[in-house]
């Protein structure tokens, strides 16, 4: 029997339900359950893979090739398990179903509402692809008050009412502002936003409250008799150093124990000890490493989330602080990048799209394989490195991505078909629609059992995600790898390029996937791990 756990947040924006639903998903699990989390995004994008990260944050890839809103990673990254299509649902894609429906004749020529036809659509989403999972936790997009999430609000006041209390519980995440001048915490914004859920007959069992500063016994209780919550239904969620302490200061809190009250389970308590070892390497570790990420995505802090914690893996790992300079790679085509980059003991430079920023990204992979500074370049990264070898080493002046333009050397080119797992063929078209003409997903990649990346994976096969429309052409293969660039990973099918390293250096290496989409605290993703090693030996750290 699954249960089901919903999570809506009130008062502002961006409080953290995703991590809070994550936290809570990892102290179920340290309890010995089976667990899933899903997200309503309220928003009429299809998916948020044609939406800027400059606005939206950076797109999560899973498995399946389903391309999701970012608190999926944090699911991933809590709990381990993998998120899959079914764990993502917007408005857009909601509608989609339906108006396809309706143009099929499937409504049989009924009016269509929001209540019963959006509703339904939107439960059915809740309840299907489930695997006898204990919990399933749905996290609410938006903020309680906001006009788009009302139909989802609808859709699980109807699935509380349907499953029961003994099947159902709805936690809710409001602020609870520290007035400076006052010295005081106002309970008011969390009362009313309360009042907002009662208002579309939601009634919240939990109450977490973020707040900058400790919640006094009379504020809890002050909300608890305001919002007709039980004694301990009131959670404090302090701001933390590392957000990896979560599920240890939710538990302190009591939040688990108070789930499973709700549902009358009794279990020994959590085993935690993972998440404490991790906890004490954040907060405890014997150095620094500096490593300047040259992006082009530098508007939201969210835009590489998954980068961004990848790498703190790899400290955590080593047991060393990584310190994250975000360096606009367009300063790059203006200024010297000696000046930003000198003394910096490791250099990465991330994904994207469209030429903006690229020839900074090119100089930053030339000073790395010049300087001998370790080098981690990752889809669109890789490829400008590649760019990089064949115009300064391979001799092709004029080498460049077909996505920027005609070009000589097209060395990155748009590839039409490739073989897919399974040997199926896939078919994309340059002037289809966005979302159409990716690569997507988890594509399998056979590595030289001679190279650095195999010795880093510890095996010559390796699975990984991957979003991207163009490829490196295997038509410069031979010419590339003759002037000193290897290709030292291939698509199984020996067509693709996936991996790039350069032998003599001491750590340069490119990779076609994104590999920062699989990395964990519990379990950091090797080439993360190997990256922040060799920029210890850098800085002349000892790494763990």
């Amino acid at each position: 029997m699954t249960r089901l756990i919903f999570v809506t947040g009130g008062v502002v924006s961006s409080l953290g339900k995703g991590l809070t639903a994550a936290a809570l998903a990892a102290l179920l699990q340290a309890r010995g359950f089976k667990v899933r989390i899903r997200k309503l995004d309220p928003y009429l994008n299809i998916d948020p893979g044609t939406m800027s990260p400059s606005e939206h944050g950076e797109v999560f890839v899973t498995n399946d090739g389903a391309e999701t809103d970012l608190d999926l990673g944090h699911y991933e990254r809590f709990t381990g398990v993998c998120a899959r299509k079914s764990d993502n649902v917007t408005t857009g894609q909601v509608y989609w179903e339906i108006l396809n429906k309706e143009r099929d004749g499937q409504y049989l020529g009924k009016t269509i509402q929001v209540i019963p036809h959006v509703t339904d659509a939107i439960k059915a989403f809740v309840m299907a692809d489930l695997d006898n999972e204990d919990f399933l936790i749905c996290e609410i997009g938006g903020t309680v008050g906001d006009i788009e999430s009302l139909p989802f609000l609808e859709a699980i006041r109807q699935l509380g009412n349907e499953l029961g209390t003994e099947r159902s519980l709805l936690m809710h995440l409001t602020l609870v502002p520290h007035i400076r001048a006052a010295g005081e915490l106002k309970t008011k914004p969390t009362q009313h936003s309360v009042k907002e859920l009662q208002g579309h007959g939601l009634k919240p069992e939990i109450v977490i409250c973020r707040t900058e500063v400790a919640l006094a016994e009379k504020e809890k209780r002050k909300i608890e008799q305001f919002c007709s919550l039980k004694p301990g239904c009131v959670i404090e969620a302090r701001d933390v150093d590392t957000i990896y302490a979560l599920p240890l200061t939710l538990q302190q809190e009591g939040l688990d124990q108070q789930v499973l009250d709700h549902f009358g389970l009794d279990t020994p308590d959590p085993k935690l000890e993972p998440w404490h070892r991790v906890v004490t390497r954040a907060r405890e570790p014997k150095g620094e490493v500096h490593i300047a990420i040259v992006g082009k995505y530098m508007a939201v802090q969210d835009s590489y989330k998954s980068l961004e914690e990848a790498l703190t893996h790899g400290g955590i790992a080593n047991g060393v602080r990584v310190k994250k300079e975000w360096i606009d790679a367009e300063r790059f085509e203006r200024e010297d990048p000696a000046q930003f980059l000198s003394g910096v003991h490791g250099i990465l430079v991330p994904g994207g799209f469209g030429e903006r920023g690229t020839e900074g990204k090119i100089q930053a992979a030339k000073f790395a394989r010049e300087q001998g500074v370790p080098f981690f370049g990752i889809c669109l990264g890789m490829q400008m490195a590649v760019v990089e070898a064949a115009r300064n080493l391979a001799g092709l002046q004029g080498a460049d991505s077909s996505e920027f333009g005609d070009t000589k050397d097209p060395v990155v080119f748009f590839l039409e078909q490739w073989i897919a797992q399974g040997g199926q063929i896939e078919t994309r078209k340059q002037e289809g629609g966005l979302g159409g003409t990716m690569r997507l997903g988890a594509y399998e990649a056979t590595l030289r059992e001679d190279s650095q990346i195999a010795k880093i994976y510890g095996t010559s096969r390796v699975t990984e995600r991957h979003r991207h429309r163009y490829e490196v052409n295997p038509a410069y293969l031979e010419r590339l790898e003759a002037a000193g660039l290897r290709f030292a990973g291939m698509s199984v099918d020996g067509g693709l390029p996936e991996t790039i390293e350069i032998e003599d250096h001491v750590w340069f290496i490119g990779v076609q996937y994104h590999p920062e989409l699989k990395s964990r605290p519990l379990e950091p993703h090797p080439l993360f791990t190997s990256f922040i090693t060799a920029a210890c030996e850098e800085s002349r750290l000892m790494p763990l």
